[in-house]
């Protein structure tokens, strides 16, 4: 099993999760996180971690994130690892929790 990063960490980019994983399995794109399903170990630390709560195990994803588990394999192969937390965006506050951002995705 693997934890999964979901919509609602795009734009919101907190990186408290960062810190705790001991395996170094974040990778960092313009606006979001993912994790890397090969190098997550499920030791379940991040999860608690978010302020967002954009971080699911992926048998807990919600309706309508399912997709995010593909998407997190794939951008992981694309975008570098992360190991040291970041400020997040400093409008972050005002996109946690809105809904349909998958659109502002950005590559």
């Amino acid at each position: 099993m693997t934890f999964v990063v979901t919509e609602n960490c795009i734009k919101c980019k907190y990186m408290d999760c960062v810190e705790v994983c001991p395996v170094d399995c974040f990778h960092e794109g313009p606006n979001m996180l993912v994790i890397d399903p090969d190098e997550c170990i499920d030791c379940t630390l991040c999860e608690p971690e978010c302020p967002a709560e954009a971080i699911f195990s992926e048998e807990e994803l919600p309706d309508g994130q399912q997709d995010f588990r593909k998407l997190n394999a794939e951008l992981a192969k694309q975008w570098p690892v992360i190991t040291e937390k970041k400020d997040a965006p400093d409008d972050a506050k005002e996109w946690d929790g809105r809904p349909g951002k998958l659109g502002y995705l950005e590559r």
